[in-house]
Parts: C-alpha cells; sequence; structure tokens
C-alpha cells in the first residue's frame, strides 16, 4: 500500500508576516510566567485577533460545514501571535527541576505536575488529574465531547535526565536561555518542549476552527518516571483501566529527522539495560606488593566487554540475532530516501566516526537492526591522585537495544548465558539484568490510516510533505498498544542534534511551533479522515 498522503493544497509553514508580537525574544532568559500567569483556556467571544482560543465566532463567520475542518493558515497565524508566549511558558516550565529517580528532587517532581495540570485545566480540559504513580506523579487530562469521534490518548513524560552544571556551556540546565531561536535548558527538547506543543496544539485547533472542544475525543497522560525506565507505568494504567479506553495513542517521545525534512516516526526500539561487577582482590591491594600472580578485575571486566561485537560489528550473544526480523524493502525504501550524508549526520550527532553492523546504511543500524552499548565502565580512581593499587571491584553498565521480534525474556537470558561462558574463572562477577523494566520494541502496522492522517498533518505544520524514520531509543510504546489494545502512532518535535541526556540540550523554536500545528491540524483529520 502507499502510504504517502493524499494530494493537498500546499501550506507554507510559518510564512513571515513582519515582526512577532513583543518583538525578538532576547539573548537571555526571559522571566518565566507559570501556566497559570495568564489566561489561556477557551473563553466565549474569542476572536482570531485575540489571544484566547476556543470559542465560536459569530454565525456571520462561521461556516458549519468547514467549523472543524483543518485551517492550517489560522493554525500558522495563532502560534506565531503567541510565540513568545510559548518561549515564556516553557522557560517557566524548564527552571522546574524535575529530575528522575533523584530522592531531592521529589518535590520539584510533583511542582512539574501540577504546572502542567494548571496548563491544561486553563485550555480548557474538563477533567485533570495528577496521579500518584508509586514513584513521581503522573497527569493525567480528558476532554471528550464527541461521542461519534475516535479517542486519542497522548502519552509522553515531564521528568528529565539529570545534568552536570559544569558541563553546560550555553547556560546553567534549569536556567533556560533562548540564543539563535534555540531555547536551551534541560527538558527543552525532552520531553516539555514536546507536551507543551500538544497543549498548544490544542488551543490552536480551537482557536482556529472555533470550537468549543476538541474535534475527538482527548485524554492525555503524562508520566513522571520515563526517564528512570518507567518502573511504576505497567500498575498505573493497570489501576486507571477503565479511565485510559482509546482508539488510538499518539506517543510523543520521539525525534524528527531534520527541521527541513521532517519524518514520522514508526517504529521504537526495544531497551535491556544491565549492570556487571566483577570482584578481584579482597580489597585493593598496592600493585607493588602483588603485581602479577594477583587477579585484575579491570582486566577481566575489559576482556569480557571487548568480545562484545564480533569483528564485523554484530552482537556476538550466541542466538541473538535468531529472532531478529529482517528489515523490509519497504522500509529499507523509505529509510533510503530520507536525504543523509555521513558528514551531515556526523556533524549533528556529534558521534566522530561511523561504526556498526557491516551491511547495512547507518540509517538502518540505527532504526532496524539491534545493539549493544557500554555506557560505563567504573574501576580504580578514576578521580583524585591514583594510588598504584589493583581494585577490588571493577563494573560496567550495558544498553542493549533490541528490534521486532526480539524479547526482553529472550534477549536477558542469552545475556546471561553468554557472560557465564565468557568470563574467566579467576574473579567473581554479579550480572544484575533489569529485566522488570525492560521494554519491547514496537512497530506502527503499516496499513494503519491514523499514519496517513499523520502525514497530511506534518505537511500542514512544516509545509512539506514527510519522510519515514524510526527511533533509535525506547519508550513504553508496546506496553501501551498491548495494555489498551490501541495501535501507537508516533510524533516528536526532538531533532538529532537537540543533545538530549548531555549538556546544552537545546530545542528550536520553529520547529515547536511547526510540531505544534501539526498537531492541530491532525485532530480534525483523525475526525473526519475523508
Amino acid at each position: 500500500m502507499d502510504r504517502r498522503p493524499p494530494p493537498a493544497p500546499p501550506v507554507v509553514a510559518r510564512p513571515a508576516r513582519g515582526p512577532r508580537p513583543g518583538g525578538r525574544a532576547p539573548d537571555h532568559p526571559v522571566e518565566p510566567r507559570h501556566a497559570g500567569g495568564r489566561p489561556a483556556g477557551p473563553r466565549a467571544g474569542a476572536r482570531m485577533d485575540d489571544p484566547r482560543p476556543g470559542s465560536r465566532r459569530s454565525p456571520e463567520e462561521e461556516d458549519p460545514m468547514t467549523s472543524g475542518a483543518v485551517r492550517a493558515e489560522e493554525v500558522h497565524d495563532y502560534l506565531n501571535g503567541h510565540r513568545d508566549r510559548i518561549v515564556e511558558e516553557l522557560i517557566g516550565w524548564v527552571r522546574v527541576r524535575s529530575v528522575a529517580g533523584v530522592p531531592e528532587h521529589g518535590i520539584d517532581l510533583v511542582r512539574s505536575a501540577n504546572w502542567l495540570a494548571a496548563a491544561l485545566r486553563e485550555t480548557g480540559f474538563p477533567t485533570v488529574e495528577v496521579w500518584d504513580a508509586g514513584g513521581a506523579p503522573a497527569v493525567f487530562a480528558q476532554w471528550c465531547a464527541e461521542p461519534e469521534a475516535p479517542t486519542v490518548l497522548v502519552y509522553s513524560h515531564h521528568d528529565v535526565r539529570a545534568a552536570k552544571d559544569e558541563q553546560w556551556e550555553e547556560t546553567p540546565p534549569f536556567e533556560p536561555a533562548l540564543r539563535d531561536e534555540r531555547l536551551y535548558g534541560r527538558g527543552a527538547s525532552d520531553a516539555k518542549g514536546q507536551v507543551l506543543a500538544h497543549v498548544w496544539g490544542v488551543r490552536a485547533h480551537l482557536a482556529a476552527t472555533g470550537r468549543t472542544a476538541p474535534a475527538v475525543n482527548l485524554k492525555f497522560l503524562v508520566e513522571g518516571e520515563e526517564e528512570a525506565g518507567s518502573p511504576h507505568f505497567a500498575a498505573l494504567i493497570e489501576d486507571h483501566r477503565d479511565r485510559l479506553d482509546a482508539d488510538l495513542v499518539v506517543f510523543s517521545d520521539t525525534l524528527l529527522w531534520r527541521a527541513d525534512h521532517p519524518a514520522i516516526c514508526t517504529s521504537v526500539r526495544g531497551q535491556l539495560n544491565a549492570h556487571i561487577e566483577v570482584y578481584g582482590p579482597l580489597r585493593d591491594v598496592h600493585s607493588g606488593a602483588v603485581s602479577g600472580p594477583a587477579p585484575n578485575p579491570v582486566e577481566e571486566l575489559c576482556k569480557l566487554l571487548g568480545r562484545l561485537h564480533d569483528d564485523k560489528g554484530r552482537v556476538a550473544l550466541p542466538g541473538f540475532y535468531d529472532d531478529v526480523a529482517e528489515p523490509s524493502e519497504r522500509l529499507r525504501a523509505d529509510l533510503a530516501a530520507l536525504p543523509f550524508t555521513e558528514e551531515d549526520w556526523l556533524a549533528r550527532s556529534d558521534t566522530r566516526t561511523v561504526g556498526g553492523e557491516v551491511g547495512y546504511t547507518v540509517l538502518e543500524r540505527l532504526w532496524a537492526r539491534p545493539a549493544a552499548e557500554v555506557l560505563t565502565v567504573v574501576a580504580g580512581d578514576p578521580v583524585g591522585v591514583p594510588r598504584a593499587a589493583i581494585p577490588a571491584v571493577a563494573s560496567a553498565d550495558l544498553s542493549i537495544r533490541t528490534v521486532p521480534d526480539q524479547t526482553v525474556a529472550a534477549v536477558a537470558a542469552r545475556l546471561r548465558a553468554w557472560v557465564a561462558e565468557t568470563m574467566g574463572d579467576k574473579v567473581r562477577y554479579e550480572l544484575t539484568v533489569a529485566e522488570e523494566n525492560g521494554q519491547e520494541p514496537y512497530r506502527t502496522p503499516d496499513d494503519l490510516p491514523a499514519v496517513d492522517a499523520l502525514a497530511a498533518a506534518v505537511r500542514d505544520g512544516f509545509g512539506t510533505a514527510p519522510g519515514r524514520m524510526g527511533n533509535a531509543g525506547g519508550g513504553p510504546a508496546e506496553l501501551l498498544a498491548r495494555s489498551l489494545d490501541a495501535p501507537v502512532v508516533f510524533f516528536g518535535t526532538g531533532l538529532p542534534e537537540d543533545r538530549w541526556h548531555d549538556s546544552d540540550e537545546r530545542v528550536l523554536v520553529d520547529v515547536l511551533l511547526a510540531g505544534a500545528a501539526t498537531l492541530a491540524c491532525l485532530w480534525p483529520r483523525l475526525a473526519d479522515p475523508s
């Protein structure tokens, strides 16, 4: 089946219309405004020149046959007119240090959830709740006013990765700053920016169509533990299963390909993490006293890690590829159609060189093939003055990315068997595989009509027809699809160069607004596929 969107009138994304209200945002942090600081919800009598979205125009202005239709130009006008305010709101939210997995930031995760809850209430959602998820709070919102329309559940997260202040060169991680139309700050792209694009997408949809409620029934589920592996998310879904029925899930924690060439993500890889500790001497021992006959856990660990891949870049676990589905010709053609040069990829990804599995392109290695990575190695005296001692312990963290039709359980078993067979007998080891937090891979069904609707909406939002891509990372997409018995489509506003999980994370404001426009145009397309 041809997945290209049906013909539609050309749309120019974010046309130039002179200076934006308030002028260009300054090259320094803007004073934040809390979601509760300015009205944003739908109000009676609102007009397109009024910043408040969501109520009906007068009968003279409104065509009842098209009031819910896609109005891409009006969507862009609305978002362009609120550009500075969108940036201000994101700055205010990024300042909340909602770091996952750090006990002292537990209260910040509560504040972050409450910030989002206020923004959703002001947008007009009649039901907004903050749910206790057992670790960090999740935000649930519901706006279901169209009994004949499909119900869409939007998934994302409001927690962020820990940041090392001393490595940030543009601005401290929680003091966001706008420079050259990019907003720098932890969570600006992953994923507070993506969630805010949804919030403003709803506002723009209401303003452009004059509707008093979205064209589809909307539910938001924004968790607070994604960066920690979503350890309580399955239980949260189970506890609230009766509230989460949906016909479609829109998963927003993914990347686009390029700002000038967006692509629809159609898959995410699975993930399995493991930690290994190797024990040598009973305590750190002076190398001058025992060097030679003493077991060295660093050396034994390095031998193990050095055998993780073979000379063709393939993961060396026996049977690892037995369940790997080969990429289809259609998938390979989709990935080959994306604009790609090795020079551009290296510049945007900051990866220096290209490696990986022989026989596959870079994009196939990223999105259609599994991978195994060593993330940390710790031993001896990594900081301070070396003591010239053979360490008692060496440790490493591994991350394995899986693809259809691999499963967490099978890969975990193969990892355990490989370590047992490969580790030398001069040391003792302890392997911990986080199987309970593992995530399965997921691919959107090829023939899903919502993909065509999303492709048309991306064209409305970005002004160009999108390609197709995957996402090298993971997330609870398969869990959502299985638990809710609903297909998942992916749409995110991140770019490979946004530096997720790294210093100087950033988001391109133009992409954020184009993403919000895409979402504003998606809801009426899903409500009326014709």
